[in-house]
Formats: C-alpha cells, structure tokens, sequence
C-alpha cells in the first residue's frame, strides 16, 4: 500500500497519550494515527459505483451503437 506523508496539528496532551498508547501497544505514534485515521475512514474507502449497469434502451445497443447512433440523429444540429 502506498502511502503519503502529511502533516497535522494536535494538542499536547493528545500527542501524550498517543505516545503512552504507542508504548502500550509496541508501536509507532504513527502506526496509532494511521489505524485510528483508517477506522474513521472505513466506510469511505470503497469507491461507490454510481450506476448499477441497469439502463433502458435496446438490448443490442452495445453490439450496434453506431445504427442506433446514426438512427437517432446524435451529434445532428
């Protein structure tokens, strides 16, 4: 996974306790930062499509796209 640096600002006794929970934990604070950052993200992360491939129109459009096209005047002025 790729990853890209960025920089934030937090109060100091957040940065504390991110550090008592890195030692706790045998980690990073930036191992920390980035789970909690990736669970709040969570259902974010999934790009949503936007259409479902459902749509009205001949069933061969795919096949004959440019008959259709041409019978429908498209691009026409």
């Amino acid at each position: 996974m790729s990853m890209r640096k960025t920089s934030i600002y937090i109060e100091s006794d957040v940065d504390i306790a991110l550090s008592r929970r890195a030692a706790r934990e045998g980690t990073t604070k930036a191992e920390v930062v980035r789970n909690a950052l990736r669970a709040a993200a969570r259902n974010s992360l999934r790009v949503k499509p936007r259409a479902r491939g459902v749509f009205a129109g001949p069933e061969d459009l795919a096949q004959n796209a440019n008959e259709h096209l041409a019978a429908s005047a498209f691009g026409e002025p």
